[in-house]
């Protein structure tokens, strides 16, 4: 489900909070208050919090990546839209976003902290959201100087551990780590038990139903799956290397 019905919802503008929440709110056109009283509704409003700030998490994040690397490619518009799967009646309200992102006084450590925040018990989603951006950025064939930067400074600001940052990247920019190491986030020197377990656990984390159950929107859901494709693909490189069945 596409969130921007949700944008006229509790969890947009002052609900959701903070430069995110001002962000929606501008484009809802408006700004709701969220006085909600009963559990199980509070229960719902919070996923739905959840569910819109990813998505304006990373519409923000991408437009600031942009202006960083000062032009916007084509292909890294295409790229966008795949990663959002954004329907041709959306685009005016996420072109309008984009740029106001982008022109917005608040900086992308502003976008990056709330996130953080908001997802502090869920490294997993703040791995995809770099995931995503770091997707975006490759798009024209490279990801520059000044976007693998900031990619990084966005992966500091989640305070995700090397291991994390490593397996968010090393699908879209080269890493000084081989690459079905770096996407398992393991040590090329791990024993073939230690890595069959890290797999499983990754797959276990990575799985789109952890990202449905957490109440995460179909981005995001895209994401995990390409993750876990991506992790199923390092180890069985790492099983042809090691001869393993």
């Amino acid at each position: 489900m596409w969130f921007w019905g949700k944008i006229g919802g509790a969890a947009a503008g002052l609900a959701l909070g903070g430069p995110l929440g001002a962000l929606a709110g501008a484009v809802a056109g408006h700004f709701l208050i969220d006085r909600e009283t009963d559990p199980e509704a509070i229960a719902a409003r919070d996923l739905e919090k959840r569910e819109v700030a990813f998505t304006v998490g990373v519409i923000a994040l991408a437009a600031k990546m942009a202006k960083a690397d000062g032009v916007v490619a084509c292909v890294e518009v295409e790229a966008f839209r795949r990663v959002f799967s954004i329907q041709e009646s959306d685009l005016k309200r996420v072109g309008q976003l984009f740029d106001l992102a982008k022109q917005d006084v608040a900086g992308f450590d502003a976008y990056a902290g709330q996130l953080a925040g908001l997802f502090a018990d869920d490294p997993a989603t703040l791995e995809d959201v770099l995931s995503g951006l770091a997707q975006i950025a490759a798009a024209d064939g490279a990801v520059h100087e000044a976007e693998a930067a900031y990619l990084i400074e966005v992966g500091a600001i989640f305070k995700l551990d090397a291991a994390r940052l490593r397996r968010a990247l090393a699908r879209h920019m080269k890493l000084p780590v081989a690459d079905p190491y770096a996407i398992l986030g393991a040590d090329p020197a791990a024993s073939d038990d230690d890595l069959k377990r890290r797999h499983r656990a990754l797959v276990a984390e990575t799985h789109p139903d952890r990202a449905i159950a957490r109440g995460l929107p179909e981005e995001a859901v895209r994401i995990a799956t390409e993750k876990l494709a991506a992790a199923n693909a390092a180890w069985d490189m790492i099983r042809r290397e090691r001869g393993l069945a």
